[in-house]
C-alpha cells in the first residue's frame, strides 16, 4: 500500500508560532517600528541625512531575510504539496471537481476586481493625491492603453501559453501558474505509475515539504524583527507626513478586503449553511499567522489542519484546494492590484474609459492568478498590470513603502479564501473521511 501523509501533519512546525501570538509581537513590532522610524527621520533633526539613509538599511536586514528564505522554499513547497495532494486523491476525483475549481477560483477573483473597481471609482483616492501634485513621473501625459481590442484574438495564444515549454525557465523566473500546471500535469501521471516505481518520489516530495517546513520555521522567528525594521526604515525615509497622505488610499483599500470577506461568509452562509461567526472563529489560526507572515504558502500547513480538524473538510479536498489556492487563488491580491491601478490613474490626473477598466479587469484577473506567495509578490506583479494598462510606473516607488501593511491584509483574506473554498466543494465533493490516505497500486493504475 501507498501512503500519502498530508501537509497538515507538517503544522507542528508552526504551532508555537499560533501558541505565542505572532501576531501581537507583529502588531507591536509596528508600532515600536513607527515610532523608531519618525525619530530617526532627517525631518526631526535628530540624525542626519546620511546616518539615517545607513540605518535604515541595516534596519531593512531582517526583513529582506526573511522575504529571501520564504521566496527561496516558495516553489519546493508548492511542488511538493501540490503532488502529495493529487496523488492523494484518485484522478475521478479531481476530475470531478478539478476544472470547477478553477472555474471557482476565476470567478471569486472576477467578483474581487468588481468589488475594487466600484470603491475606487466611488471614493477615488487618488484626486487627493492628485491635488497635492500627483505621483512624479518621468515621462509626463502618457496617455492610458488601449490594447482591449486585441484582447480576442491573443486568447488562443494566452491558453497555449498555459503549459510551459520550459518548465526549468518558469521555476527559475517564479512564473507560478507555469509552475502549477507543470506540477499538476506531473501529479497525474504519477498516479499512473506502480506502487513500488511511485513509492521513492512520494518519499521524495514529503522530505522536500519538511525541509520546507523547517526553513519556514526559522524564517519565522524573523517575522518581529522584519516588521519592526520594515516600518521604521519606511518612516525614517519617507517620513510621516508621505505615510499619512497615503492614509486614504489604504482605508480604500482595507474597505475593499472587508467587503470581499462579506462576500466569503455569504458563500458559507448560503452553500455550507454554517453560520458565519463561527467560521470565522475556527479559521481564526490561520488567518492570524497570515497577517503576520503575509505568506499564504507558509501557512498552508495550519490552513490544512484548520480544514480537516475545524472545519471537518475531507482531507482529500483540503489537501489539493489548499495548495492550489495558495498559488492562484489571490482574491484579496487582485483586489489590491485593481484598487492601485485605478488609484495611480487618478493621481496621474488620467482619465479610464470603459474599455480601458475592461482591459483593466482581465488583466488583473490573469497576473493575479500568477501572482507569487509571497510577501511583497502582489507589487511585482503589479508593475506589468500598470504597464499593460499604460499607466506610469514611478509612483510604484511609494506604493513598495506601504506594501507590506497591506500586504498583511490581503494575505489573511487570501487564506480566508481558500479556506472558504475548501468548504463549498467539500460540501459537494467531500465524500471520504478525515483520515490518512491509503492509495493501494490497482487504485492507481485505474485512478484514471
Amino acid at each position: 500500500m501507498l501512503e500519502i501523509r498530508s501537509l497538515n501533519k507538517l503544522s507542528i512546525y508552526l504551532d508555537h508560532l499560533v501558541k505565542g501570538r505572532l501576531w501581537l509581537k507583529v502588531t507591536i513590532g509596528l508600532i515600536l517600528g513607527a515610532g523608531l522610524g519618525i525619530l530617526l527621520n532627517p525631518t526631526t533633526g535628530l540624525v542626519s541625512e546620511v546616518l539615517s539613509l545607513e540605518l535604515a538599511n541595516w534596519l531593512d536586514l531582517p526583513g529582506q531575510i526573511f522575504m529571501r528564505l520564504v521566496q527561496m522554499i516558495m516553489i519546493p513547497l508548492i511542488f511538493a504539496s501540490i503532488i502529495s495532494g493529487i496523488v492523494g486523491n484518485t484522478t475521478d476525483n479531481l476530475k470531478t471537481f478539478g476544472l470547477r475549481l478553477l472555474l471557482y477560483f476565476v470567478f471569486t477573483t472576477a467578483v474581487s476586481i468588481i468589488i475594487g473597481l466600484l470603491i475606487t471609482l466611488v471614493l477615488k483616492p487618488g484626486e487627493y493625491i492628485y491635488k497635492l501634485g500627483g505621483f512624479p513621473n518621468s515621462s509626463a501625459e502618457q496617455s492610458v492603453s488601449t490594447e482591449a481590442p486585441n484582447l480576442i484574438e491573443n486568447i488562443p495564444a494566452t491558453i497555449s501559453n498555459l503549459i510551459p515549454n520550459n518548465p526549468l525557465e518558469s521555476i527559475l523566473t517564479g512564473e507560478m501558474l507555469g509552475v502549477v500546471i507543470f506540477t499538476i500535469i506531473i501529479g497525474v501521471a504519477i498516479t499512473q505509475l506502480e506502487n513500488e516505481k511511485a513509492r521513492p518520489i512520494i518519499n521524495f516530495t514529503e522530505a522536500i515539504q519538511k525541509i520546507c517546513m523547517i526553513v519556514v520555521s526559522w524564517a519565522m522567528i524573523l517575522v518581529p524583527y522584519a516588521v519592526f525594521g520594515l516600518m521604521a526604515a519606511l518612516l525614517s525615509r519617507t517620513g510621516i507626513d508621505i505615510f499619512l497622505g497615503l492614509g486614504y488610499y489604504m482605508v480604500v483599500v482595507i474597505i475593499g478586503l472587508m467587503l470581499l470577506m462579506i462576500f466569503y461568509l455569504v458563500l458559507v452562509l448560503l452553500f455550507v449553511k454554517k453560520n458565519p461567526f463561527i467560521f470565522l472563529r475556527a479559521i481564526r489560526e490561520p488567518q492570524l499567522l497570515a497577517f503576520s507572515t503575509a505568506s499564504s504558502a507558509a501557512v498552508m500547513p495550519i490552513s490544512m489542519k484548520t480544514a480537516d480538524e475545524k472545519l471537518d473538510v475531507s482531507s482529500n479536498i483540503s489537501d489539493f484546494v489548499i495548495p492550489v489556492g495558495a498559488t492562484i487563488n489571490m482574491d484579496g491580491t487582485a483586489l489590491f492590484q485593481c484598487v492601485t491601478t485605478i488609484f495611480m490613474a487618478q493621481a496621474y490626473g488620467m482619465e479610464l474609459s470603459l474599455m480601458n477598466l475592461i482591459l483593466i479587469t482581465f488583466t488583473v484577473v490573469a497576473a493575479s492568478i500568477g501572482t507569487p506567495a509571497i510577501p511583497g509578490g502582489g507589487v511585482i506583479i503589479l508593475a506589468s498590470v500598470l504597464q499593460s494598462s499604460g499607466i506610469p510606473i514611478d509612483g510604484l516607488i511609494v506604493i513598495i513603502g506601504i506594501d507590506r501593511i497591506l500586504g498583511m491584509f490581503r494575505t489573511a483574506v487570501n487564506v480566508t479564501g481558500d479556506l472558504t473554498a475548501c468548504m463549498i466543494f467539500n460540501k459537494f465533493y467531500g465524500t471520504l473521511s478525515n483520515t490518512t490516505t491509503i492509495i493501494t497500486k490497482p487504485e492507481i493504475q485505474n485512478a484514471v
